[in-house]
């Protein structure tokens, strides 16, 4: 191979060292050029960013709070921003150095490049080092100050039990929807929900429109203003009425209204409460829903609530094939009370699918009763009272299982509600009467599948196991007289595969739904109302 074919790089001697180096336009080589000229001139090496410990937010200038977690992209992002000179340069990488987490700083390794010379790129990679500063941001410091809030929702429902809230809670609880609130306060007949901004109220009245049927009416108040500055500081105020009725409730519907959902009968059941009211024909099978402002536009009460039910005893049952729906059957039943097994009655029920002799529900008893509601006399007006029935059905009885199994392996949280001052010394009649409604309320769990599909059941590690609570119920029967009641066949029992385990939240607390409330309790109700 000739000499002429064999080509070689041509070298210089560097301007500023004297080293052999490949040729370029500044004629240095790149040590003197990261030597002379520092790409990372304007750059701070150090800076300072603020974080709010109470809310867990970071300062985005010039006043925004934004959550982030760390070495988060939202967080890289954040910090890149307050690097004021790094618009001047190619940011080609960035990436978090670890740091221990109390250590209240930051540091981020960053890659850039700038042109330096004609045609010369020189990339330099540095550390930067964030030193976190604790601060308060506006909304927390609004807090701290008296609980200062700037919009509540004050949710209503005027009935005598706690039923619905009881419901709701659970469902804000599964949905998260109490995260934003500052306070939760529990009033005279519902629940106050406080908020520092306003945004946060509209959310929580959109989330309860579409739980249960409400009326909303809005206020606002002027707290100060600034008459040179054309500015002004309100409070809002946001009043959620729910509608009066709830499930398992006997209504009598107004005529028109009657005739207005498909002709059914005035005397109904109400099956469901959702964004609508559903009720139901207990002699027919029949269904009809009502929307929430057609409920305002004519309001009506119901004529009882589950708290009067009477239990009766099952004699016979003669269901009619022809009419089912789903799992319903209409039936004919014939009943005694359970008190007094002499007196008999025959009704028509929906109850036919689950209901055997031998059995015991819980029914309206309207033989003796007088009903101060427009409604019901108006029917009594267009029809003869002998038409009417005289039980009306609602649900089966478990009277065995719920004597003899005291407690649950499952319970619930419960939100961190502060009573009011006229509301934490409650006497014990009114104590026993919000147990009572609580034990009712997680009956109807029990009962329904499709309503405790929609909150959260946890564990209940302090639950008795199975084999001690059947050793117990059997040496309290035997004790009782009455070991040959057997607890029925058909008791709901939940599944421990729907049992979730208990997860940490410092916003609830626990609320037992283990042991059963005393029976004496519930006595000493009737007794103070028959006063």
């Amino acid at each position: 191979m000739s000499e002429d074919a064999v080509q070689t790089e041509s070298r210089i001697l560097c301007a500023s060292c004297g080293s052999l180096m490949a040729p370029n336009s500044a004629n240095m080589c790149v040590g003197c050029i990261r030597g002379t000229v520092d790409i990372t001139e304007g750059i701070p090496k150090q800076a300072t960013v603020y974080y709010c410990r109470d809310c867990e937010r970071y300062l985005q200038p010039p006043a925004q709070w934004q959550v982030c977690t760390l070495e988060s992209r939202e967080l890289l992002a954040l910090l890149l921003k307050k690097l004021k000179g790094l618009t001047k340069v190619r940011l080609v990488d960035a990436s978090f150095i670890w740091t221990e987490p109390h250590s209240r700083r930051i540091k981020v390794k960053l890659t850039i490049q700038k042109e330096v010379f004609s045609d010369t790129i020189l990339q330099q990679t540095f550390i930067v080092e964030y030193v976190v500063s604790t601060q308060q941001c506006p909304d927390c410091t609004r807090i701290a100050a008296s609980q200062t809030w700037k919009a509540v929702v004050q949710l209503r429902q005027k009935v005598t039990h706690k039923r619905t809230f009881l419901w709701l809670e659970q469902l804000i609880l599964k949905h998260g929807a109490h995260r934003d609130t500052v306070n939760i306060k529990e009033a005279r007949d519902g629940i106050d929900f406080y908020y520092v901004q306003r945004g946060h109220a509209i959310r929580m009245m959109d989330f309860l429109a579409t739980m249960v049927p409400v009326r909303v009416k809005k206020s606002e108040e002027i707290i100060s203003s600034d008459i040179r500055n054309n500015t002004a500081n309100f409070r809002f105020s946001y009043s959620a009425e729910i509608v009066p009725l709830c499930r398992d409730d006997l209504v009598c519907l107004p005529i028109a209204i009657a005739r207005q959902l498909s002709c059914i009968s005035p005397l109904v059941l109400v099956s469901r409460v959702s964004s609508t009211i559903q009720f139901l024909d207990f002699a027919t099978l029949q269904t009809v829903e009502m929307r929430n402002n057609t409920y305002w536009d004519n309001p009506f009460f119901s004529l009882t609530d589950i708290r009067q039910l009477t239990e009766f005893y099952v004699i016979d049952v003669e269901i009619e094939h022809d009419k089912k729906r789903g799992k319903l059957a209409v039936a004919n039943v014939e009943v005694a009370l359970a008190t007094n097994l002499s007196v008999t009655f025959t009704t028509r029920t929906h109850l036919g699918h689950i209901l055997n002799p031998g059995d015991h529900v819980l029914g309206y008893d309207l033989t003796n009763v007088n009903f101060n509601n427009d409604q019901w006399d108006a029917l009594l007006q267009r029809t003869t009272r002998s038409s009417l029935p005289d039980v009306v059905l609602v649900k089966k009885s478990y009277r065995n299982a719920r004597r003899k199994i005291r407690q649950r392996h499952w319970k619930l949280k419960k939100l961190a509600i502060e009573a009011e001052a006229g509301l934490i010394n409650r006497g014990k009649a009114e104590q026993a009467r919000e147990d009572m409604d609580y034990e009712l309320f997680l009956r109807d769990l029990e009962e329904d599948k499709d309503m405790r599909a929609m909150v959260n059941l946890y564990r209940n590690p302090d639950a008795e196991n199975a084999d001690g609570l059947a050793e117990d119920a059997a040496a309290a029967a035997v004790a009782d007289g009455d070991d040959d009641s057997e607890i029925e066949e058909d008791f709901p029992e939940i599944e421990l595969d729907e049992l979730i385990d208990e997860m940490a939240d410092m916003t609830i607390v626990e609320h037992p739904a283990g042991i059963k409330p005393d029976e004496n309790a519930f006595a000493s109700i009737e007794e103070s109302e028959s006063h």
